[in-house]
């Protein structure tokens, strides 16, 4: 398991853009998947948004294409995801995970059960 952190999460009103990080050190995520997932009261994890670290093709849920942007640095070894017009509904704490790349995006990329590695999380509060 590769030790990840997540930061940026806070409390915002609807309309404003946040942007989270997912970073470790000592490792590269070149060989991996990268991805968002969030937890909201319902106690289950969703997926939001992943990235194909190597290649930087980037793939969506549908609710949050368009508003949600998953991107990388190769530099710091981070990958962030800004978060534009949030919206009250986007309340949850905010997950990056890992997984190794099998070589082509599949669905199961798109569930938790399957990852290796998660950070802590980062609140994410959309008030009125």
């Amino acid at each position: 398991q590769v030790p990840l952190v997540e930061s940026g999460g806070g409390l915002v009103q609807t309309g404003d853009s946040l942007r989270l990080s997912c970073a470790t050190s000592g490792r590269t995520f070149i060989r991996d998947v990268v991805a968002w997932f969030r937890q909201g009261d319902e106690n289950e994890r969703h997926f939001v948004a992943g990235i194909i670290y190597g290649t930087g093709a980037t793939y969506y849920a549908d609710s949050m294409e368009g508003r949600f942007t998953i991107s990388r640095d190769n530099a710091k070894n981070t990958v962030y995801l800004q978060m534009n017009s949030l919206k009250l509904e986007d309340t949850a704490v905010y997950y990056c995970a890992i997984i190794r790349y099998s070589g082509s995006w599949l669905p199961h990329y798109e569930k938790p059960y399957g990852y290796d590695s998660w950070g802590q999380g980062t609140q994410v509060t959309v008030s009125s």
